[in-house]
């Protein structure tokens, strides 16, 4: 039987890589931000995690957010 997948992006950063890349709404709600909007203004102004497009999609690497959550950590602690 299939292990179900995990449908908060936090647990699945915590845990380890998931088995499949990052949205949009996750990105939301793994930061509670308001709205998805915020997402796409970040990338627009180059202040959030770095993404990239599958087709039309905009998709973030696990690894790459928690990356940019370290820096943002490290940029907090000076």
């Amino acid at each position: 039987m299939a292990t179900p997948a995990t449908s908060d992006p936090r647990t699945a950063l915590r845990s380890g890589l998931p088995d499949r890349y990052l949205t949009p709404e996750d990105i939301k709600e793994l930061f509670d931000l308001p709205s998805v909007e915020t997402v796409y203004a970040w990338r627009k102004k180059r202040v959030g995690p770095p993404g990239f497009r599958v087709g039309k999609h905009l998709r973030f690497d696990p690894a790459a957010v928690r990356a940019w959550v370290n820096d943002r950590m490290e940029i907090d602690a000076v």
